[in-house]
């Protein structure tokens, strides 16, 4: 699969429907976000003086979900050999994005978008596990970047993101496949900073959701369709494979 530009003729992409962060790209606005949510846990007992304002701070919850298949005609090389590669072959989809940490780990420096006017750039780290008919991306960890107001949430929120990818393996013998990402997104228990606290805890939670579902919208096809060209890439036999995306959204 596609993480994008490992090696040739036995790599796959495990495009990670995130795309990094590149420093020329335009911010995007809410709705133009990226896929992936951020983590972080706090460490209220290297911080007592905080501990009473965080126990009591307001707090909001956003949770999307989506699922998206594409049919993908086989080639030579099944479609199920390609989503069974081990992690370690995997290419970087996006090298301006993406960057290998080891040989199952990712570092995604995702676009930056905007929620309330306030800049949002997320760094993630993920975790990829090999299943027997595709793999399972996994978010580890979180930075946010950006905005002051935004840096200064660090502590004070926790997430969680899980893509799985996967084909059919009842279809295997079958001309066309189905390639398929599930992917869920939740931000949990994030304090709501003293300027937001004006605004109802609903509307906040309202647009953060509406927020995460226009990433997933709008990044969920452009992963599996660079997927998809990966896929033809290796079956192929194509030693060049190079990374497909180019940082931009």
């Amino acid at each position: 699969m596609e993480l994008s530009s490992l090696s040739c003729s036995s790599t796959r992409l495990i495009s990670l429907p995130l795309q990094l962060r590149n420093p020329r790209s335009p911010t995007l606005s809410v709705g133009h976000a990226l896929l992936i949510s951020s983590a972080a846990s706090s460490d209220e007992t290297q911080k007592p003086s905080l501990r009473i304002s965080t126990d009591f701070a307001p707090k909001a919850r956003f949770v999307a979900r989506r699922r998206q298949s594409v049919p993908v005609r086989q080639l030579k090389r099944p479609l199920i050999d390609y989503m069974s590669l081990p992690a370690s072959q995997y290419s970087v989809l996006d090298a301006q994005r993406i960057e290998r940490v080891d040989a199952n780990t990712f570092r995604c420096y995702v676009y930056s978008f905007k929620f309330f006017a306030f800049e949002v750039c997320p760094v993630l780290l993920v975790s990829v596990e090999e299943q027997p008919d595709g793999c399972c991306i996994k978010l580890l960890s979180c930075k946010l970047e950006g905005s002051p107001i935004v840096v200064a949430q660090n502590d004070k929120f926790d997430a969680s993101m899980v893509n799985r990818i996967s084909c059919d393996r009842k279809q295997n013998n079958s001309s066309v496949q189905q390639l398929t990402s599930d992917t869920i997104i939740e931000v949990v228990s994030i304090e709501i900073p003293f300027a937001f606290r004006a605004i109802p805890v609903q509307a906040i939670e309202s647009t953060g959701t509406q927020v995460l579902d226009q990433i997933l919208k709008l990044m969920l096809p452009r992963f599996l369709a660079q997927l998809v060209k990966d896929y033809i890439a290796w079956a192929s036999g194509d030693p060049s494979r190079q990374p497909l995306g180019t940082g931009e959204i």
